[in-house]
């Protein structure tokens, strides 16, 4: 006789399976498909669509259309500031939908807490420092309930990291500085914080694991273990950043004392590489808003291909003033989400670029170290804006002979800074530079640089950048873009009739006329 012995169902990695549910939700808020939830933005999830204001308005009109069926005069007044901010997605709009839900009980119809929190994240994004906190505290809570599930304890350092940049924000409310933006500063301060702490956490765990005494009782008390599907310890090592800074020389005197102290975050901390972006999207974004320099665009990015973090060759864009040159790094470097420094070179005469000696009262690190430092990055971006205005005097050092050593790889990867007194590797930073000319530039400057021709748009391209400078010259006074009225093709012709290529500047001010001549014919109206 013949028995059959039921076969065990199969193994389900839970784990898995809401890591890929939440990838799936992640690139359907990206493509606007998917209004991400509370929960959700608190783990980390984008914004509809990627924008903040474009979250607003979708959540703001799914609620507003979800409580005018319930028909119930009392919620008139919240249904008027959701279609407002429908409209005009602004931090005030979201602090009166805050304010008024103090008087609405939370209940399954109206979960007046989710909408809450909501309005509590979305004012932390615009710069709030109270709601930042309390987010994080939000954070904290989340983090705990996954720690008593058995989940990975991802949530506890992103906790922290919004718990710190709460303070930042209040020193900044407090010095007078807006810190909202677009949210790409945000996103950059919370991404170090974040990595911080959670290299921090993680070498805590495995000096305990290694220091700790082994049990023969316990079957892993062998040495450090994997966690969280990452290997801790030794081994990671070398994937966890970049090492900037080792040590400070002359670390017994004051001075020395005052600039350990200046560097601690530094000192033997591996700094975090900005890993390269999807290059495709990169490349059409860029294609977008520079038709006319395909070429400069596709060299630039070759370099990156099969690349893991970014780094750029350093490249010297050639071109007439107002050919968009300056604009075109300040993009690419936003594109590769990379922080980068903006240099003007007008006016620069000695070394100091390469740093000051702490003995002076003008002692300061290095151009390089600095933004290293500002933006806890071992690879940012350093423009150097019109670098033949450069002066050629020696006196007080030169900046030439200077940037020679910070393009060498060899030499740039143990730069002595003169101001920290020691090693420092520098080889990280990736430095763009824009000329209007190459006759003062030195020849052996020019021998450590790709320099790209960047080319002049012509009156073909209005179509294309015109609309895009009437958007930016919107968002520059402070309004939503989409209020712009597109341009008539009677407006686009006269335009191409009057702006005969060359110089973008031109056509902005042309844009500008145009505009400032709609508002008066509107008046009359």
């Amino acid at each position: 006789m013949l028995t059959f012995t039921p076969e065990a169902p199969p193994v389900v990695d839970e784990a898995a399976a809401r890591d890929r549910h939440y990838l799936r939700r992640f690139k359907a808020a990206k493509a606007g498909l998917h209004l991400p939830s509370e929960e959700e933005l608190l783990r980390g999830m984008c914004f509809f669509r990627e924008q903040r204001g474009e979250d607003i308005r979708e959540y703001a009109s799914r609620l507003s259309r979800r409580l005018r069926k319930r028909e119930r005069p009392a919620l008139s007044v919240l249904v008027e500031i959701l279609d407002k901010l429908a409209g005009d997605p602004t931090d005030g709009g979201v602090a009166a939908l805050e304010a008024l839900l103090d008087g609405i009980k939370d209940s399954k119809r109206f979960p007046a807490d989710d909408c809450r929190l909501r309005c509590r994240f979305y004012r932390a994004s615009f710069g709030d420092p109270e709601a930042a906190a309390l987010v994080a505290g939000e954070m904290a809570r989340l983090a705990l309930h996954d720690i008593r599930q058995k989940e990975p304890p991802t949530l506890i350092w992103r906790s922290l990291s919004w718990a710190v940049y709460s303070t930042h924000l209040d020193d900044w409310k407090r010095a007078g500085v807006a810190a909202g933006g677009s949210g790409i500063r945000a996103a950059d301060e919370l991404h170090a914080f974040e990595w911080q702490f959670k290299r921090a956490i993680r070498q805590l765990r495995y000096e305990e694991m290694v220091n700790r005494k082994p049990d023969p009782k316990d079957p892993v008390a062998d040495g450090p273990q994997e966690s969280d599907g990452e290997e801790i310890g030794a081994k990671a090592a070398p994937h966890d950043g970049v090492v900037v800074v080792h040590s400070i020389g002359n670390d017994t005197t004051a001075d020395g004392k005052r600039v350990a102290r200046e560097f601690a975050a530094l000192i033997k901390h591996p700094l975090a590489l900005r890993t390269v972006p999807d290059l495709v999207k990169v490349r059409s974004r860029l294609m977008g808003e520079f038709p006319y320099a395909v070429a400069v665009v596709d060299e630039v990015l070759k370099g990156l291909v099969g690349r893991r973090h970014v780094w750029l060759r350093p490249t010297i864009l050639l071109g007439p003033p107002g050919c968009g040159k300056t604009r075109f790094a300040r993009r690419l470097a936003g594109e590769l989400r990379t922080p980068y420094e903006l240099v003007s070179c007008g006016g620069m005469s000695d070394s100091a670029i390469g740093g000051a000696a702490r003995r002076w009262s003008t002692g300061e690190p290095s151009l390089a170290l600095m933004a290293i430092r500002r933006h806890e990055c071992a690879g940012p971006i350093i423009i150097l804006d019109e670098i033949e205005k450069i002066a050629t005097s020696r006196h007080n050092g030169s900046v030439h002979d200077v940037l020679v050593g910070l393009l060498e790889a060899e030499t740039s990867r143990r730069w002595h800074d003169p101001y920290v007194e020691a090693s420092c590797d520098l080889s990280h930073v990736c430095w763009l530079m824009t000329a209007n000319a190459l006759d003062p530039v030195p020849g052996v400057l020019l021998d450590r640089c790709r320099v790209l021709r960047f080319p002049e748009p012509g009156p073909e391209q209005v179509s294309i950048l015109a609309p895009r400078i009437l958007e930016r010259l919107y968002v520059d006074a402070g309004h939503d873009p989409r209020w712009a009225t597109p341009l008539e093709a009677f407006e686009l012709a006269a335009l191409s009739a009057v702006w005969r290529g060359g110089s973008i500047r031109k056509l902005e001010r042309l844009v500008e006329v145009l505009i400032e001549t709609r508002e008066r014919e509107r008046s009359r109206q």
